[in-house]
């Protein structure tokens, strides 16, 4: 694990919620879509040191967690997907041949793990904020923006983690 890839991209939630959440981009729509009327209003009461600092903390939870998603050339038979001759090669072959050493780092590039960061985006954080979502009773811009961003962050975060090896 790259755990300097990991804190840098643990950093990429606060960069593109900078730009996502400006009044320009989303910022307007969302904060209609939750009930707040201004910038000022959402500040009142707020405590920004706690919240950009759990902000990172959770944002560097998801960072370890996507490590292993977008890099998951863990086993031999992972290593073989994609190559030629692979269903002929059997893993003890290819073990014994050192093959997996040098098919390690095939599927390293921010492509494919800017990929495996979309799926996760949809097939995890979709449904989580969906789910809340509707029971919070917020409506369909709220989850579209938001799931949207974290779309987003995971395939730009999954990339970096995939392509610096």
């Amino acid at each position: 694990m790259n755990f300097v890839a990991v804190l840098v991209a643990a950093l990429i939630p606060m960069i593109v919620g900078m730009i996502w959440y400006n009044p320009k981009v989303f910022g307007n729509a969302w904060m209609k879509s939750i009930g707040v009327n201004d910038a000022e209003e959402m500040k009142k009461g707020a405590n920004m040191a706690l919240i950009f600092g759990m902000s990172f903390v959770f944002a560097l939870m998801l960072a370890l967690i996507l490590n292993p998603i977008v890099i998951h050339q863990m086993g031999i038979e992972s290593l073989k997907q994609g190559l030629p001759d692979a269903q002929k090669t059997g893993t003890l072959t290819m073990m014994v041949n050192g093959e997996p050493f040098e098919y390690a780092n095939l599927f390293r590039t921010f492509k494919h793990g800017a990929f495996h960061g979309v799926l996760a985006g949809l097939f995890i954080a979709l449904p989580i904020i969906g789910t809340s979502s509707l029971y919070e009773r917020r409506g369909f811009k709220y989850i579209a923006i938001s799931a949207g961003f974290w779309i987003v962050n995971m395939a730009l975060m999954g990339g970096l983690i995939c392509a610096w090896a």
